[in-house]
């Protein structure tokens, strides 16, 4: 009866008509974003981040969530028409996705993406319903030991699922946590790392690091390697499966539903791993020969594509309950949560249940909004893959410049997110992914925060780390997580995975 009311509670505040106007643009924005190559919910989150200070933090959240899970709609529609994934996780969708519009297929394709990702998003907003509670009541038994073990568990992990090689990953993270102290101490107020520069005393603004990072570094990447781009199909004749294909897609939605689910919690890239790992388990279960995948499989896209949209609604449970964001999305909604005055993790819960229980509902409801855009829309959706890359990037470019130095009307944030803009290429052409500086960004200060608060508590005594059960056991899960990580085959594996999202 609980969840019951709590779940009333959130619908009565998701159905406001400003949460659901708002929560209508999010999912628009971040099917558009899916639908444009090279741009990604990452980036267009960063970027919109200034224009939600001013909305009620409900709204601002629900907007911001609808960008990030819509994408996941969104990618899909370019992986099957033109063999171009405009989402780093629909990348295994174009294997059978494309294949099916080049036999006139189209229409079939683009409905099993539409309706497992819409099961998917249904069920695994269900699962984070359930879990989230429990989950928040465990983490409010955490002490300052625990908290700084989660987070080092947390950094460990997203090297594991990070590309290139560890070490590389493990270095972007050291970056990030070092830019994450420059500022004044926590405790003594003394100066860290500020060069002279006043505007540095308060630390590095979260939004010049992630739009520069993820705004201009891959808006100079994509201008770089931009491709050709060759609609297969212009118009799409019929949308709805057939009799058949609906029965083949029924097992791979349950299946991709539940690894989504599972691997969606994951830092690092699990929505990326899960949708790989879908089509794994489809290409072995399957009664069909195995040629088939890679020719048209209707499983092939029915599978990922629930197993991503699974992982984007349970990549929120970290993020509600512990207060640690799963992926660089999460890290831009925790400097939202952060900047509306809230500070993200259990309490949430019980000292905002409104905003708690009205984000969880927005996402049925996003859910819902997908599956009456995606489908009417793609001709729409078609036309706007013509939009050239020297016309919409310098817009974009603007409007974040504009969107930055709203927040404090100071032209250094704009400097600053040149230099993190330049910084974050460098980093790309020297083969290192900028997602682990963000999250060591993000995740360094709280990291800093409850190491010195347990040795303070301990007076200096750092056995307190092991001492403590629930403490030492996250540690130990950590050191195997970055042994695991370091495994030849372990990394030859994540190395396929990720040169396959690339290619």
């Amino acid at each position: 009866m609980e969840l019951l009311d709590n779940l009333a509670l959130g619908f009565s505040t998701a159905f406001l008509l400003q949460n659901v106007l708002y929560c209508f643009v999010g999912v628009l924005l971040g099917t558009a974003v899916g639908v444009l190559p090279g741009i990604g919910p990452t980036a267009t989150v960063a970027m919109l981040l200034p224009i939600t200070f001013s909305f009620e933090p409900v709204t601002a959240l629900i907007m911001l969530a609808g960008i990030y899970y819509g994408a996941q709609y969104g990618g899909s529609t370019t992986a099957i028409l033109i063999n171009l994934p405009g989402e780093s996780s629909a990348a295994v969708t174009a294997l059978d996705g494309h294949e099916m519009a080049r036999q006139g297929r189209a229409g079939a394709a683009l409905a099993a993406a539409a309706i497992g990702s819409f099961v998917a998003g249904t069920l695994a907003t269900v699962a984070l319903a359930v879990a989230a509670p429990p989950l928040a009541r465990v983490a409010l038994r955490f002490g300052p030991a625990e908290y700084f073990s989660l987070v080092l568990l947390g950094l460990v992990v997203s090297i594991a699922l990070a590309r290139g090689t560890a070490l590389k990953a493990l270095a972007m993270i050291a970056l990030g946590v070092l830019f994450g102290t420059v500022g004044q101490d926590i405790y003594t107020g003394t100066p860290r790392f500020v060069f002279g520069q006043r505007e540095l005393y308060g630390g590095i603004d979260f939004v010049s690091v992630a739009v520069g990072m993820f705004g201009v570094a891959e808006i100079l990447r994509n201008l770089e390697h931009e491709r050709t781009r060759t609609v297969v199909v212009s118009r799409v004749n019929s949308l709805w499966p057939t009799k058949e294909d609906r029965r083949r897609m029924i097992g791979p939605i349950l299946r991709g539903t539940g690894l989504g689910a599972a691997l969606g919690v994951l830092p690092g890239g699990g929505h990326v791993l899960a949708s790989f790992t879908s089509y794994a388990v489809e290409k072995r279960v399957s009664r069909r020969r195995r040629h088939e995948f890679g020719h048209g499989a209707i499983e092939g896209v029915a599978g990922p594509e629930s197993a991503n949209n699974a992982a984007a609604q349970t990549s929120f449970i970290p993020l509600l309950t512990l207060g640690l964001p799963a992926h660089p999305v999460m890290a831009l909604m925790v400097g939202a949560f952060i900047v509306q005055g809230i500070t993200p993790g259990p309490n949430v819960i019980t000292d905002e249940p409104a905003l708690f229980w009205g984000l969880i509902a927005s996402m049925w409801i996003g859910n819902v909004l997908l599956v009456l855009l995606n489908l009417p829309l793609i001709g729409i959706w078609v036309r706007m893959l013509h939009i050239p890359y020297q016309v919409l990037f310098p817009m974009i470019i603007l409007f974040a410049a504009i969107g930055t130095y709203s927040l404090g009307f100071n032209a250094f944030d704009v400097y600053a997110v040149v230099f993190f803009g330049i910084l974050g290429y460098i980093l790309i052409k020297c083969g290192c992914e900028p997602a682990p500086l963000l999250l060591g960004f993000v995740l360094g200060p709280l990291l800093e925060e409850n190491l010195r608060r347990a040795l303070i508590i301990s007076r200096g005594d750092a056995s307190v780390f092991l001492t403590r059960p629930i403490s030492a056991v996250l540690l130990v899960l950590a050191v195997a997580a970055l042994a695991v990580a370091v495994l030849p085959t372990i990394r030859r594996r994540r190395e396929v995975v990720f040169s396959d999202e690339e290619a």
